[in-house]
């Protein structure tokens, strides 16, 4: 490792894990991965994105991966010790709002107790800023759209959504206590390539081609803020390149939700523009040359029928927003898809 302080990435071998560390070494940084790798999705995607992390110039010196469970306070612990993070991106988490109904207790496991773990890392050895995911689900039952930072978030529909809610709870008090610098943001249903085998576009990629029906939730009438997975990262890199301040403005008789008198902050990352499932479903036909057998399907528990982000804050704070189209985000995952996902599976 370099002598500067690295940034710590858990969940580096996820799919915004990955993506987020290509870019933090291309541009020069040193970083400290860490993943359980964990059997939720094949493992074999997960050491790919690890590989092609590992093949990036200089990473030799500049990246070392640790196979550590941030549920695992001790050995969490001992490695804060070890490196010194200067910031850290805290991705690791069960996702899925529908497999928290099948397995809650995982949910409660990683994503709040693995999340105090990373809180007390940070307090504890002087991290400059701590960025972690939170959620779109956090809207749960809001039908006000679009969904905006202001809007309150007081009735999530999934134990997920729970999760993430608390987590920014949980951030904001240690902002409060410590004076650790925090931003949570807020992620649109992200794909592109090397994305999660249990998410929409990777569930009916493998369907169509197969020539098997897709299960088309709410009969398809269902809104997704899809965000391409190269905005996503622009996103976060550049959150991370401005730790969070206390609002100046801040009015405690009038508090706002999305900010804070602490160094607290909360962003929705999104495209801004939702879409359709069923024309997600007609690009993606396009895009493989297959038509899709849809089964409709009645909406599922603790699913919501739409999300759409209100990004101006964002914009504001970092000056970004998304610029990949449906269609050219589509197209890239495909292509993925078949040229080196079904190769790597087959």
């Amino acid at each position: 490792m370099s002598l500067t302080r690295p940034i710590l990435v858990t969940g580096v071998a996820g799919f915004i894990g990955a993506a987020v560390t290509r870019l933090l070494l291309e541009r020069g940084d040193s970083v400290v991965g860490v993943d359980n790798l964990n059997s939720y999705y094949n493992p074999a995607l997960k050491h790919a994105r690890l590989k092609r992390i590992e093949q990036i110039p200089g990473a030799a010196e500049r990246f070392r991966f640790v196979p550590l469970d941030v549920e695992n306070g001790a050995a969490l612990a001992e490695l804060f010790a070890q490196e010194r993070p200067s910031r850290v991106v805290h991705l690791a988490a069960q996702a899925g709002v529908r497999y928290s109904i099948e397995n809650p207790a995982a949910y409660i496991q990683s994503n709040l107790v693995g999340f105090g773990h990373i809180l007390e890392g940070c307090r504890h050895h002087g991290v400059e800023h701590l960025v972690y995911a939170s959620s779109s689900s956090v809207y749960g039952g809001n039908r006000a759209m679009p969904f905006s930072e202001q809007h309150p978030v007081n009735h999530p529909v999934s134990l997920y959504a729970a999760t993430k809610k608390a987590n920014e709870l949980m951030a904001h008090t240690y902002s409060h206590l410590y004076g650790l610098p925090a931003t949570g943001l807020r992620f649109f249903t992200v794909y592109g390539p090397w994305g999660r085998p249990d998410m929409a576009p990777m569930l009916f990629a493998r369907a169509i081609l197969a020539g098997e029906p897709i299960r088309v939730f709410n009969h398809g009438r269902m809104q997704r803020d899809f965000t391409y997975i190269d905005d996503i990262v622009q996103g976060v890199v550049r959150c991370l390149d401005k730790p969070a301040t206390a609002d100046p403005a801040f009015d405690p008789l009038q508090p706002n939700p999305a900010t804070a008198a602490v160094p607290h902050r909360l962003f929705n990352i999104g495209n801004a523009q939702p879409t359709e499932l069923l024309r997600f479903i007609s690009v993606l036909e396009q895009a493989l040359g297959r038509e899709a057998i849809q089964d409709l399907q009645p909406m599922q528990p603790g699913d919501v029928v739409a999300t759409a982000a209100d990004t101006s804050a964002l914009e504001a704070w970092v000056g970004f927003r998304p610029s990949t189209s449906i269609e050219q985000g589509v197209e890239a995952f495909a292509r993925w898809y078949r040229d080196v996902y079904v190769p790597m599976v087959a």
